[in-house]
Formats: structure tokens, C-alpha cells, sequence
């Protein structure tokens, strides 16, 4: 009896370590060392909760890492319009990179510091679209600075403005980019993105994409307005060193029906993490595995209602 008890104890210590039994995070561990990416959502209008948990499968089931996923959360369901809670970012402190993906967030201080310590580390970083406002403290508060500063310096830009829902975006090859390796098997393509303004872009990011605005959310149509920056990559020098950060402003959830988005993003993850050299010269697959049937951006109910963390499974058989 005391040999069978001892047995169930090691199988369900393995499936824990393996798969995660925190029931405010969602994991998948499939080897102890490999790098550890945690991405960090929380976005009440792109399905951040549904678009991170698709590019996790496909790290940690195709290239072995590491990954779990962290959620606003209201009594242990995930609820991207509560702006003030986001749960177990205590996995940051042994992660080794961080994946931002946030919208307006006034997080408590003991979950923000998580955060921000991290960010001063000198690991990793990515960010996508609306992680130039990934905070919302306003004037009065003592962290009013995290509102554009620190989105400005961290990940190279602050919200400023954008081109009309009613719109999306041609994406573009930067001048001198075609080298970088993030870029590898990424043609131009279309995104249902509207096109964010990035005219306060640091001078020292590496632009990668450009976009320009098309009226309509179908390809074809007309451009209007100037072209901006949609991805770059640069070096953010932190309080414990420095960090390589990919970022882009593109991240509407059909974005990634895309093949050459799901690239981007992929590559930009390995390119922060200094594994460039393992992106092949035509590009990482990219495939999607299991679904992503993401639901339309948009405010309010548009989220998949009742859903927990549990219940997003990132291991595929």
C-alpha cells in the first residue's frame, strides 16, 4: 500500500511539473531546460487571452519551450475587462522571457512588480500592439509614469493614435530590413489590424515592417494617410541590464490566421531570446496546432464568457 501510494504521488508530481495544476495560470512545461516564456495578457478588445495561447501551443509543442499564460481574472474566470487584476504574475520571477500583451491594465502594486522587475532584468521581452498602453493610472496617480514613459523607453512606443476600426493595413518590408533574421519566409501581406501611428518611435529601434492604411477591412483598398512602423526590435538597458525586445503594433486576432504574422512573431520571440541563428533561412513553421477560432475584436461581451485557465489547454496530443 505505502509502495502504491508513493507511485500515484510521482505520477501526479510529473503530470503537475509537466502540465501546470495552478488554476489562475495555464502552462505546459515539456522540458525543464528549455527557456521559460511567460506571456502576460489582459486586453478587453483584441483577445489577447485567445491569440497568446495559440503562439504558446505552437512554442511549446513544436520547439519545447516553456510556456505559461496569465489572465485577468474575476473569481478564477477570465475576464478581460477587469483592468485591475491579472493573476500569478509571480511566474515571472523565474521566467526567461516575458510576453506583453496588455490594454489599459491598473494593476495593484503587488502584481505590478512583478512587472516592472522584470522588465529591469535585462531578459527578454516582446510586445504586441496594445502594450504601448499597457497601463492606466492617470495624472494623479504615483504611477502615472508607466502610463507612456515607460511603454516609450521598454518597448520603443507610447499610444498615441490609430487610423479607424473601420480599416486595416498593408504590411510592408522595411528598406534594408530583407537580412534581419525575424524576417526570414515573411512576404507583405494584409491585416485586418488598423494601422497604429508611430511617429514618436525611438531613434535607436531597428524598424523591421512598415504599414500603410487601407480603407476597408478587405485588401484592395484604396491607402490613405502617411506609412508607420509596425515592427521593430531594440535594446532596452534596465537596472540589472540589457534586453533585447521585439515589438509590434499589429495583433488583431485574425491577424494570425496569417502565416507570415505567426512568423513574425514567432521569430521575433527566438530573436529576443538570441536564438536567431535556429531560424531557417525560409522561415519557422508556423502552423497553427489544435484551434484558433478566435472571437471578433470588439468591447465589452465579445470574449468567450465563462472560460478559466484550466480550461485552455496547451499541450496537444
Amino acid at each position: 500500500m505505502f509502495k502504491y501510494s508513493i507511485l500515484i504521488f510521482l505520477i501526479t508530481f510529473a503530470c503537475t511539473n509537466e502540465l501546470g495544476s495552478d488554476p489562475v495560470i495555464s502552462s505546459y512545461h515539456p522540458d525543464s531546460d528549455a527557456p521559460h516564456i511567460v506571456f502576460v495578457t489582459g486586453d478587453e478588445e483584441y483577445r489577447s487571452e485567445e491569440s497568446m495561447p495559440m503562439l504558446a501551443r505552437i512554442l511549446a509543442n513544436r520547439y519545447g519551450f516553456n510556456v505559461t499564460v496569465t489572465y485577468a481574472l474575476t473569481d478564477g474566470v477570465i475576464d478581460p475587462n477587469r483592468q485591475d487584476n491579472i493573476e500569478g504574475l509571480d511566474v515571472l520571477e523565474d521566467a526567461d522571457m516575458m510576453v506583453m500583451y496588455t490594454r489599459f491594465r491598473n494593476l495593484p502594486d503587488e502584481q505590478l512588480q512583478y512587472i516592472l522587475d522584470f522588465a529591469e532584468s535585462g531578459k527578454p521581452m516582446a510586445g504586441f500592439r496594445t502594450a504601448t498602453h499597457a497601463f492606466s493610472y492617470g495624472e494623479d496617480h504615483r504611477n502615472h509614469h508607466l502610463d507612456f514613459e515607460w511603454p516609450q523607453q521598454v518597448f520603443g512606443l507610447p499610444w498615441i493614435s490609430h487610423h479607424g476600426g473601420q480599416n486595416s493595413t498593408d504590411v510592408f518590408i522595411h528598406d534594408g530590413s530583407e537580412a534581419n533574421p525575424v524576417l526570414r519566409g515573411v512576404e507583405p501581406f494584409h491585416v485586418r489590424s488598423w494601422l497604429y501611428h508611430a511617429t514618436t518611435l525611438l531613434d535607436d529601434v531597428e524598424p523591421l515592417l512598415y504599414g500603410r492604411a487601407v480603407e476597408g477591412a478587405e485588401p484592395g483598398g484604396d491607402y490613405f494617410d502617411d506609412p508607420h512602423t509596425v515592427a521593430w526590435v531594440h535594446y532596452y538597458e534596465g537596472e540589472h541590464g540589457t534586453s533585447r525586445v521585439f515589438f509590434t503594433t499589429l495583433g488583431h486576432p485574425y491577424d494570425f490566421f496569417d502565416e507570415n504574422m505567426r512568423q513574425l512573431s514567432l521569430q521575433g520571440i527566438f530573436w529576443a531570446l538570441g536564438l536567431e541563428d535556429e531560424i531557417p533561412e525560409d522561415g519557422l513553421g508556423a502552423e497553427i496546432i489544435g484551434e484558433y477560432e478566435p472571437n471578433p475584436a470588439g468591447f465589452g461581451e465579445q470574449f468567450k464568457p465563462g472560460i478559466t485557465p484550466g480550461d485552455i489547454i496547451l499541450k496537444v496530443d
